[in-house]
């Protein structure tokens, strides 16, 4: 059964992008079908680091978005959407004009909205209005991000002031930011940060290449608590 998993977050510079190259390399290093859409036109995130597995989309162009929902139905994959920010109005006219919901829920394809915040209060605001109009419709996992900043109780207080329950959230801590930039400057995945050994330019020395894979295994038991609290989920109502 496939899975389309969007990783969104209304605020830019969250950290979007980071959490769809973790999830997208979640799938691949425990040998699950997995297949990328870069929404995000402005940084293009997945095609450059999985170029073989992604291809780009525009949610504001039908035709384009479809190809999200067929790779789904042709295939028994993971599909990760890396969205840009302010992107939901696009996302909602696609799904709401086409009806996805119900062809989703006729094919058994599931759904997960991923949420990436940072600590601010906007982004807070922004979180619990997306949970508060969409929260029994989508499956949506808050995905906190101690990459961009430490200290979330904001955002856990506007959530319960706006007596939200998320039905899950995770919190992804903040890889060694000397590390992070090698790893982008180098254009390298994160299975290839963690484990191209060659003394040569374009590798990570020792303890960089640990520290990137202590991160993953800390990341991916993040992940697994998200999935694991909707396996008994049925396909929702998308938005």
């Amino acid at each position: 059964m496939s899975t389309i998993h969007f990783i969104g977050g209304e605020k830019g510079g969250v950290g979007k992008s980071v959490f769809s190259r973790l999830l997208s390399q979640y799938f691949l290093d425990n040998n699950m079908h997995y297949a990328g859409f870069d929404a995000d036109q402005s940084h293009d995130t997945l095609t450059r680091f999985y170029p073989e597995f992604t291809q780009p989309v525009n949610l504001d162009k039908f035709e384009s978005a479809d190809r999200i929902v067929e790779t789904a139905l042709e295939n028994d994959v993971n599909v990760v959407v890396d969205l840009p920010a302010q992107s939901e109005r696009f996302l909602k006219r696609w799904m709401d004009d086409n009806d996805v919901s119900a062809l989703c829920e006729e094919t058994g394809v599931k759904c997960y909205f991923w949420y990436v915040v940072d600590d601010g209060m906007d982004s807070a605001r922004l979180a619990a209005a997306f949970l508060e109009r969409y929260q029994d419709e989508l499956p949506c996992v808050l995905v906190q991000n101690f990459g961009r900043g430490g200290d979330f109780s904001s955002l856990e207080k506007t959530i319960t002031d706006a007596g939200i329950t998320p039905k899950a959230s995770i919190a992804i801590n903040e890889l060694h930011d000397g590390t992070m930039r090698k790893i982008d400057k180098l254009s390298l995945n994160f299975w290839a940060a963690g484990n191209l050994t060659e003394r040569a330019e374009g590798t990570l020395s020792l303890m960089e290449r640990q520290r990137t894979r202590v991160w993953c295994k800390k990341s991916y038991a993040e992940i697994e608590k998200g999935l694991q609290a909707h396996t008994s989920s049925l396909v929702p109502q998308i938005i």
